[in-house]
């Protein structure tokens, strides 16, 4: 196998698969990719299983370098800055990286996550049928918590291809996140409505356990305790600040806060891409349309490997591009030359 060297890192960049499932008894929750479909597009384009294991990129920078041969890679989600030894990495395109070349991921400018997915895949050993990262719980493999400079990963070698492969991009809708009500909205009575009719700021403390809402207070007219039950990925709890959290994939399994509604599955990967700051609405649905949208979406990730086409590649090198010194050709458009 070849191996990926992680050069620098972000303290939000782990493995993450589809998540870990059967195991809630025990009180661990799923974990997983916090956006799904872009795990899923990384991974097609990689020739792997949709929720194979893949590295989820924070939104801070990191770098890896291949070593002990060459490495096909292909990168999915939020849009950053890219390059393989000063070529630029397309989003939804597959690139080798040659051994002893690094591969250089800026900042998120516009969403969350990325999936660096590996032809062949990552290796490791599943804890309870996942290698999906729980830092919290020190479960994941081949790390149990969050990469860190210095590691390696054992990874597919790439194989010969005739062409690189792309998929094309899509704009996310700027549309209402859509909920269910419930299952606690009648202790919430007219908050259902301030809830439902407010714009609500993503909070900088949210992490994967949970985005904190900021804005209005959502009053408990009964009191904000209610016998903890279980809690699902997308719940969204209201504790008593009056302030909504979204469970996200690190979440726990179980709540003591009553829940005013859960964010359907169909939207669970656009409303983890988006930053802190980010303003957003809520609208209900019916749980008959949540889940047609739910049928909707993994039609689509069924037919992704049938969109996959070749890529058109890119020649642009960005090291001789400033080597090439274009600005020192520019003259004075005012000066006429004349003496």
């Amino acid at each position: 196998m070849s191996k990926l060297v992680v050069v620098t890192t972000g303290p939000a960049t782990s493995v993450q698969d589809a998540g870990r499932f059967g195991a809630r008894r025990y009180g661990l929750t799923t974990s997983g990719a916090m956006d799904r479909v872009s795990l899923a597009m990384a991974n097609c384009l990689a020739g792997n299983a949709p929720f194979a294991a893949a590295i989820e990129v924070g939104p801070f920078g990191a770098s890896f370098t291949a070593c002990n041969g060459a490495v096909r890679v292909a990168l999915s989600g939020a849009a950053r800055v890219a390059d393989i030894a000063g070529s630029p990495l397309l989003l939804n395109e597959t690139a080798l990286i040659a051994e002893g070349e690094t591969l250089k991921l800026g900042a998120a400018r516009n969403g969350m996550f990325n999936y660096l997915a590996i032809e062949g895949g990552i290796a490791g050993e599943p804890v309870f049928g996942s290698l999906s990262v729980n830092a919290r719980a020190d479960l994941g493999s081949p790390f149990p918590r969050p990469l860190q400079v210095g590691d390696t990963l054992d990874v597919g070698t790439a194989q010969v291809a005739p062409c690189e492969r792309a998929l094309d991009t899509f704009d996310m809708p700027q549309t209402p996140i859509r909920v269910v009500m419930g299952p606690q909205d009648d202790e919430f009575g007219a908050a259902c409505d301030v809830f439902l009719n407010s714009d609500w700021r993503i909070s900088a403390t949210s992490d994967r356990m949970g985005y904190r809402l900021e804005g209005p207070k959502v009053v408990h007219p009964g009191g904000h305790n209610i016998v903890s039950d279980g809690a699902v990925h997308g719940s969204i709890q209201v504790p008593g600040n009056g302030q909504p959290i979204v469970l996200m994939a690190d979440h726990g399994t179980t709540g003591g806060y009553p829940k005013i509604a859960t964010v359907i599955s169909a939207d669970l990967g656009r409303f983890a891409q988006m930053q802190s700051g980010a303003m957003i609405r809520f609208k209900a649905i019916s749980v008959a349309e949540a889940q047609a949208e739910a049928r909707n979406l993994a039609e689509f990730m069924h037919a992704l490997p049938g969109r996959i086409h070749a890529a058109g590649g890119s020649s642009l090198n960005l090291v001789e591009l400033q080597k090439a010194n274009v600005a020192g050709v520019a003259v004075n458009a005012i000066d006429t030359g004349e003496p």
